[in-house]
């Protein structure tokens, strides 16, 4: 079955979701496939001319082609770099499910794959009353969770896993990030994850201190 949408949770916050994201596109892209990220919502941002910007946003933005609208990338770019559901009461913006989903419709109309980047973990919420698997049931979208390579990433890993079904999502693939280049026994690890997993690893990402999306698109491999 060819892959088309999807949504890119990880195991906690800081596992490079962004950098598994924007590989992904330009993986895509290399297969002559229309292909834009979008992040619904945003935590930590900066002001320009033309508004808010997250930084997270913005790559995926350059590695989209073609480049959407950035508010339909991003509909929700809150200031303050904090869970987004205090950020938005921070921010007095209330992040409603209907804004993401209309946003969420004019790229895919435009393109044959969207990834949709995730905030932190998969139960880090998006408001009080409003969860990531609430938006991802709602755009029907498979899951692929990026597992971030250090002490502790089994349990992780697993959990996530784990709640992904719980929430009535189907997890499609995985991905690892190498993101401590000084964690032990990194490779046994690896395989422990892969036995336990029930899903498919699309790749692993090595550990680079100013890693290249496109050349780094080459480490992953997925259906379609």
């Amino acid at each position: 079955m060819p892959m088309h949408s999807v949504f890119v949770t990880g195991t906690d916050t800081g596992v490079g979701k962004t950098l598994a994201s924007t590989a992904l596109l330009h993986a895509l892209r290399a297969r002559g496939l229309r292909a834009a990220g979008m992040k619904p919502v945003a935590s930590g941002c900066e002001r320009g001319g033309d508004g808010w910007r997250n930084e997270d946003a913005l790559a995926l933005l350059a590695a989209s082609d073609p480049q959407p609208a950035y508010n339909d990338l991003n509909p929700y770019a809150l200031p303050l770099p904090l869970a987004p559901e205090i950020a938005a009461r921070e921010a007095g913006v209330s992040v409603e499910l209907t804004v993401m989903t209309a946003a969420f419709d004019r790229l895919r109309a435009r393109t044959d794959a969207v990834v949709v980047e995730g905030v932190g973990g998969w139960a880090a919420p998006l408001s009080a009353t409003l969860d990531q698997a609430d938006l991802v049931r709602q755009l029907r979208l498979p899951v692929v969770l990026v597992v971030g390579l250090r002490l502790g990433c089994l349990n992780h890993a697993r959990l996530s896993a784990r709640a992904i079904a719980a929430d009535g999502c189907r997890l499609i693939g995985w991905i690892a990030s190498e993101v401590d280049p000084q964690m032990q026994r990194r490779d046994e690890n690896f395989g422990l994850l892969g036995a336990r997993i029930d899903a498919p690893c699309w790749g692993r990402l090595p550990y680079c201190p100013a890693p290249d999306a496109r050349a780094l698109s080459a480490c992953l491999t997925f259906p379609g």
